[in-house]
């Protein structure tokens, strides 16, 4: 590297030291090997497509290159290799230093970027191991000249001997990109990671079938896991049935399976879970079949035997109804959602309350007639106290979850989009811890088979929506995109559990996997 590469190189450097961190690290987040990021400055980057601009950057004697992106322009990107991977890495996160000298920066705007990765591996076509990015959009800083550092990748599985292709694309034909002016690209950060020694998922079930869409919950210090079980992807055939085990050493071995429900001519699946105020699992399963669609509510004391105790008669037929918290002026809360999954605007969602243990229901309809790009579904919440609901639905159509938030109790809500991206079809599993007051999100990428976790101060997100930190990789399983999936959390002391299936149809598996409470930052 000649004299002058290395003054920017340092000068990017020190940009990157003074940007404000993304996020907090936390203990047992992927940690990279010492001193191996690996950066790429605008000087080692090329015209991929279009018709990008390398140029200077000027203020006052500071003069940096930087390609320039255009806000209008679609199909600009810029390319580079990144070598000298660590031997003990796995995997990489991806990370871009940008700025702008336009005036007219400001939060009130936003830019979009994504990466495409691939590997040159000995032997295989270097098309082989390609990834397209999730466009990632961001606000833009205070004023002009300030930098951004943005997380494109958190988790791209490598070979170390082998050169990384990384291209880097702005995206100002999405409608997310609002900033019309060029954008500066100064670097790319290439950080190699080494997932710690955390165990591996555990087998809950494994038997020939389609093992899937577990609900997971603590009764005191034993483990009860609920799933589904048929021949396919399928919710209504008479085949599938709804099926327990427990443990009571944090899922290394497990009772015996019992049947829950298993009713002639029906489909049932779980689909969400609580405790009630006595501290016994409640569990809701989705009946299917006879022209009949149903939730039925189980009740148990210790995760072997079930008993029906509600099936509530529901003006707004849920596609399901979610896991059950506690709101104390409430009494127990669920969330649920309706809908067709088609363009049509006839979605919805709402909450259920019950105030006599789940004997009884009150259902209310928060949003309806929405077309399926602003539906949330599968919605996961907690109560924050004060009148004061978090809840975080999945998106069918991206490109990133929703949150949706009360300060009244439930009586009105405001929905907007996060910044939660690196998504497909991604369960949303909330776990409030009450001693550290962090929030963990735990939801599963479908199609690239990662276990993800984002752990926040919910103060910081509850109006701020586009504000959570990066994301962290919990477990690896099958990229197999609808054969795995549907996270959902339990927690055991200061140990979280976190269920969910992985395979190739037609057979699954349950998995579940330990992971230790977050602790706040040092």
């Amino acid at each position: 590297m000649n004299s002058y590469c290395k003054i920017i190189y340092h000068l990017i450097t020190c940009l990157f030291l003074l940007a404000p961190p993304s996020h907090k690290l936390h203990a047992d987040e992927p940690v990279s090997p010492e001193n191996t990021a690996i950066w790429l400055t605008a000087t080692d980057l090329s015209i991929a497509t279009g018709n990008p601009s390398l140029v200077r950057m000027s203020s006052v004697s500071t003069h940096i290159p930087v390609w320039s992106l255009s806000g209008g322009t679609e199909g600009q990107s810029v390319s580079g290799l990144a070598t000298g991977l660590p031997d003990d890495c796995n995997a990489v996160k991806v990370e871009i230093i940008v700025t702008t000298t336009h005036k007219e920066t400001s939060p009130g705007f936003s830019d979009v970027y994504r990466v495409h990765l691939a590997q040159m591996v000995e032997g295989e076509p270097f098309t082989s191991r390609y990834a397209l990015g999730k466009p990632v959009a961001t606000k833009l800083p205070a004023a002009a000249l300030h930098t951004r550092t943005i997380l494109l990748e958190s988790y791209y599985p490598v070979v170390p001997d082998a050169p990384l292709m990384v291209r880097i694309q702005r995206e100002p034909g999405l409608p997310e990109d609002t900033f019309i002016h060029p954008t500066g690209l100064a670097a790319v950060k290439v950080t190699p990671l080494k997932i710690p020694a955390t165990p591996k998922p555990r087998v809950v079930q494994d038997v020939s079938g389609y093992n899937s869409w577990p609900m997971t919950q603590a009764i005191g210090d034993k483990l009860v896991c609920t799933y589904s079980r048929g021949s396919a992807h399928s919710i209504g055939e008479d085949a599938r049935a709804v099926y327990a085990r427990t443990s009571n050493d944090g899922g290394k071995t497990w009772t015996p399976e019992t049947v829950v429900a298993d009713t002639p001519g029906f489909g049932e699946v779980t689909v969400g879970k609580g405790l009630d105020s006595t501290g016994a699992m409640l569990l809701w399963v989705r009946r299917i079949g006879s022209g009949e669609w149903d939730h039925d509510l189980y009740r148990t004391t210790d995760g072997i035997k079930f008993e029906l105790i509600a099936t509530p008669d529901l003006e707004v037929k849920p596609m399901q109804i979610t896991d059950v918290f506690t709101i104390p002026e409430l009494g127990l809360v669920s969330l649920w959602f309706a809908g067709k999954y088609n363009d049509e605007a006839v979605h919805s969602w709402g909450m259920m309350t019950s105030k006599d243990d789940g004997a009884t229901w009150i259902q209310t309809p928060i949003e309806t007639e929405l077309t399926k790009k602003d539906w949330p579904t599968e919605p996961a919440g907690v109560y924050l106290g004060d009148g004061r609901i978090l809840a975080i639905g999945r998106t069918e159509t991206g490109p990133t979850q929703f949150q949706m938030i009360s300060t009244d109790f439930g009586k009105t809500w405001t929905k907007e989009r996060t910044n939660i991206g690196d998504i497909r079809a991604s369960t949303p599993s909330l776990i409030l811890d009450p001693e550290t007051g962090l929030l963990s999100n735990y939801y599963y990428e479908r199609g690239k088979g990662l276990l993800r976790r984002r752990v926040v101060d919910p103060e910081t997100i509850f109006e701020h929506p586009t504000s959570w930190p990066d994301s962290e990789v919990i477990a690896t399983a099958s990229p197999i995109a609808w054969d795995s999936g549907n996270a959902n959390a339990t927690v055991i002391g200061d140990t979280h559990y976190v269920s969910f299936y992985s395979g190739e149809a037609p057979d699954t598996s349950v998995m579940v996997s330990e992971i230790p409470a977050p602790k706040p930052a040092r």
